[in-house]
Formats: C-alpha cells, structure tokens, sequence
C-alpha cells in the first residue's frame, strides 16, 4: 500500500524511499514486531478465557511437560499471521504475484491449523483434524500455489529445478513435475515445522533464521546485478519477497516475547503450518527448494525422526527414539528444556549459514 507513495516522488522527492525493497523490507519488520507486542496481550488473554484448560498435553511425553505447561492456550498463530498479514499489506508492491501467491498459502494453512487447535481444544484431545483431510487440503492449497508460481515465469525456466553449487546447470521437470515436486515442498515444510514445535520457543527461532536468510535469498535472486554477480539465477519480481519474509521475521519476534519460557501461549498448528507453508512457498517461488533442505535442516531432522520411529516400530517393533520427534528425545535423555532448544538454535544458525555458503560456492 504505501509503495504507491512512491509515484508521488517526481512532486515529493523524499517519497522515493518508499521504491526500496531494503527500506520496506525493514519497514515490514517493525511493523509486524509491534502489532504482535501490542495487540499479543489482548490475544492471550481472550484465548485464556475462551479455551479455558489451554492445549491438551500428549499424556505419553515427558511428565513434566504435563504439570508445568498444563493449561498454557494455543492459537498463538493468530498473532503471527495478524501481523504478517498488515505488515504485508502495508508495506508490499501488491501488484507483485508472488507476495499474493505466499501471502494467501499462508493464511489457508493457518486457517487449515487454526482448525486443528479448535477439535483439539473444544474435544480435549490430541487428536484434532483428520489426517488424511488435513493433508488433501493442503496438497490442494500447494498444487495451486505451485501452478501460479510456475505461470507467471516463462518456461522452461518456471518449471526447471535449480542445484545448488552449480551456476548454469538447471533440471527441466516439465510443467507438471515441477508442480508436483513444489507441491512436496510446501507440504513437507508445512508439517516439519509442526512437528518442530514442541518446545517454548524451539520452533519460532529456527523459522525467523530460516525467514532471514530466505529475505536475503529473495532479495538478491530478485535483483538482475546482484544475481549476475553472485551467478545465480535471476527470477524477476521474487525481491518483493523479502518484504514477506522481513514481516515474518518482525511477527516471530514479538511472538518470541511471549512464546519464551515459561510460555504464556503456544503458536499451535495455527502457526505452525502457515510458518512452514510461508518457508516452502518462497523456496519454489525463488527457485531455491533444494537450498531449503539446508537452511531448514532443523526441520527436516524433525520429520525424518518421525517418519523413521514410525517405520522402525512398525516393520520391527522397536523404536529408535526414546520418543519423536527429536527434541522429545534428548528431553528424554536427561537434557534441560533450555539445553535442547538452545542447541537447536545453534544448528539452526550453523545450517543458515550453510545454506548462504551455495550462493557463492558456484
């Protein structure tokens, strides 16, 4: 909205600044920083009234989980996707598709997770929105996403897959291949951070990294003498991004204020799952879904645990976790809450840093 000002430079020069991506990007952090710190009060104490006995707490983790974080609300995404929805819609090019393509993935997977919470917290229970339907909705949502982000650039280019460490060599997949192969993407970051998510503050700050380097990543691929500089692929219109990102870093700030221990509300799958959607959509759209995998490592590690706990049980009957997803693991093994998820938070910066090191390692 306030990019328009912009056209008011030629009488007001000053307006111009409103032209910079750098100066909107930074604008949209403090935006969504302070939304979220005003308004978080209000949302917490309205979700404490409303939800009463908070989150239900999985009865098979650790005890402890069960008597301290017993009656904590959840729903917090709604702060989160709050602020990231004004911030963008005040500081975002809205004539730019892909910030509507990421912004509006975002708000369906929060609405798809804002559904969850409520089964789990009206029925008391773990167990909220069926699997199965959860999973066709957001493959739905992801499917479109991936179509417009693979129309609005001109093949082969919009349906090729980047490889990192490489400057020229990219993979044509085809149309629907592509759409596919994005649709995982977007999916798999959806539910890795949900399953990241068990922690005060264990997934919000991973997301924020994750959300900061790919502001970065948006900016530069966004930028046709940054890209040609740096040798990587240029895809034009994908700077707009950084907007987004820098509103989902402002927003996990000020849910950090009240998400960290002891938390005063938890992000649930409201925020979760439109957080990692958000991740996954700005990976297609810059063409960067393999460099996810890196940045977002801390995730994947989550999933994989997950899904490999789960494979082993079945097939063999033995689990190779004392608990999954990860975290709940170490938590098992004597490590403190604050151990587990400081430590996170490093190999979140380690993997972050990783990821970067592919756009000059050509």
């Amino acid at each position: 909205m306030l990019f328009w000002l912009a056209e008011l430079a030629p009488e007001i020069a000053v307006l111009n600044i409103f032209r910079y991506i750098t100066f909107r990007t930074g604008g949209a952090v403090i935006t969504a920083l302070l939304f979220v710190f005003l308004f978080g009060p209000r949302v917490i104490r309205s979700l404490r009234v409303r939800q009463g006995k908070g989150q239900p707490i999985r009865k098979e983790g650790p005890e402890r989980h069960i008597l301290q974080k017993q009656g904590t609300p959840t729903m917090g995404g709604l702060m989160i996707l709050s602020g990231v929805t004004v911030s963008v819609l005040l500081w975002g090019n809205l004539t730019n598709p892909y910030v509507w393509v990421v912004l509006l993935l975002t708000l369906v997977y929060g609405a798809v997770g804002l559904y969850d919470d409520y089964l789990k917290v009206t029925r008391q229970s773990a167990d909220g929105f069926r699997g199965r339907i959860k999973i066709i909705i957001e493959t739905a949502a992801a499917l479109v996403a991936t179509a417009v982000i693979a129309s609005v650039g001109e093949e082969p280019f919009s349906t090729s897959l980047a490889i990192p460490f490489f400057k020229d060599f990219m993979i044509p997949l085809g149309w629907w291949l592509f759409v596919i192969f994005g649709t995982f993407i977007i999916v798999g970051a959806g539910n890795a951070v949900n399953l990241t998510d068990g922690l005060d503050g264990l997934a919000i700050v991973p997301v924020m990294i994750a959300a900061a380097t790919f502001g970065f990543i948006s900016y530069v691929v966004g930028n046709a003498l940054f890209a040609d500089y740096l040798q990587i692929h240029f895809v034009n219109g994908t700077g707009e991004l950084a907007i987004v990102c820098g509103a989902l870093v402002g927003a996990g700030l000020g849910f950090l204020w009240f998400n960290a221990p002891p938390a005063l509300i938890f992000m649930g799958d409201t925020g979760s799952l439109a957080l990692g959607g958000a991740l996954g959509t700005i990976a297609v759209a810059t063409k960067h879904e393999l460099v996810l995998a890196i940045v977002g490592g801390l995730f994947v590690l989550e999933a994989v645990s997950v899904i490999v706990q789960v494979a082993s049980y079945k097939m063999f009957g033995k689990r190779v976790f004392r608990m999954a997803p990860l975290h709940h693991h170490f938590e098992q093994k004597g490590w403190p809450e604050s151990t587990v998820v400081i430590r996170f938070w490093i190999i979140a910066v380690v993997l972050a840093l990783a990821g970067l090191a592919t756009l000059k390692l050509r």
